[in-house]
């Protein structure tokens, strides 16, 4: 479903640093003309497959009902853009976007036979330094998007092999400060490693759910490298960018919630993502204390079968006043039926 119009977005951007909206247009080539766009997501196949502005990704989750809107970026001062080793990206001098797909066939081994380790070792080695090497070398946010997420059995399993590279690309890591992130697995048997992110002049503040175990202290069961994020980051912009919310599921602790239970582990997500706004209001208090019109969500769901009945409950749930996307996704583990992630108290609204 759709955002207010842009034009309330135009005039939040007055007091913003960074505000996400979504847009309901026929082509994004509009967008792009506007310099304080820092960058606009197409999803599915209706959306453009590639465009010449590195401010454009084409990301190949399908949405429900075969379109959605345009996710936006925008920032309050003049973008720059370009490429550079693999990396396309955008920034105002404040607040980057970057983005690095990686095929993995490219990094196969005997000892990796699909390359997911590698390709993911590479991506965060070479994100990293072009982090580093920038006007904003802190990072807050990072999705990665792969095919066939939870293939394979064990330790072999695709998502726990990414980890694998990633904690290996990422090098020394303090687990206090990873930045909020979500892995998505994609459904169109394309073996390349989509990661995009957001980085900042200035540090966020990571913020964990009471409600979950830190991902990064998950017990051996999870695979021999617990995943490395934060459960939601708040960045350090004194309530001129909003709460950027991870990956969220029906987890509560480390264990799966409402196995096999579509609309129990719905209602669970919504939990979490309650816990993790309470939690950043003891921090940021400016912050809304519940979902309202200031949220912009990601909603993705395993099952195609399924996706009508989350329409339907998201529909009861949030109605208008929460503009969301729904979107058919693999999630990381088997038992999970949808995420969800976005951010919370942009001023778009």
């Amino acid at each position: 479903m759709a955002a207010p119009p842009l034009s309330s977005f135009d005039a939040a951007l007055d007091r913003a640093r960074f505000a996400v909206d979504y847009v309901d247009i026929d082509h994004p080539r509009v967008l792009l003309e506007d310099a304080h766009v820092l960058a606009v997501f197409g999803f599915g196949s209706a959306a453009p497959a590639n465009m010449q502005d590195p401010r454009y990704l084409h990301v190949a989750l399908q949405p429900y009902q075969g379109t959605a809107p345009f996710e936006v970026w925008r920032c309050h001062g003049p973008v720059r853009s370009g490429r550079d080793g693999g990396v396309a990206w955008a920034s105002d001098g404040q607040s980057t976007f970057g983005v690095i797909e990686v095929a993995e066939a490219e990094h196969a081994c005997s000892s990796d036979p699909t390359g997911i380790v590698g390709a993911a070792a590479h991506a965060y080695v070479r994100m990293r330094a072009f982090v580093q090497d920038s006007e904003t070398p802190h990072l807050l946010r990072i999705w990665n998007y792969l095919d066939g997420i939870t293939q394979g059995e064990g330790d072999i399993e695709r998502y726990r092999q990414f980890c694998i590279g990633r904690a290996r690309g990422l090098g020394d890591f303090e687990p206090t400060r990873l930045p909020a992130a979500t892995a998505i697995g994609r459904c169109d048997d394309a073996r390349v490693l989509q990661i995009y992110w957001l980085s900042a002049g200035a540090p966020g503040t990571p913020v964990e759910n009471p409600r979950q175990m830190e991902a990064w202290r998950y017990p051996r069961e999870y695979g021999p490298q617990p995943p490395s994020f934060a459960r939601a980051m708040l960045p350090s912009t004194q309530g001129r960018a909003p709460l950027l919310l991870s990956g969220t599921a029906s987890v509560v602790g480390h264990a799966t919630q409402h196995a096999g239970r579509l609309l129990e582990q719905l209602d669970e997500t919504f939990a979490n993502l309650d816990a993790l706004i309470g939690a950043a209001r003891t921090r940021e208090p400016h912050l809304p204390d519940a979902l309202n019109a200031s949220s912009r969500l990601k909603v993705y769901v395993r099952d195609r079968d399924d996706l009508p009945m989350v329409a339907a409950a998201l529909q009861q749930r949030l109605g208008t006043r929460v503009p969301y996307i729904l979107l058919h996704a693999a999630i990381c583990r088997r038992d999970l039926a949808l995420e969800i992630d976005g951010v919370h108290g942009s001023v778009a609204a």
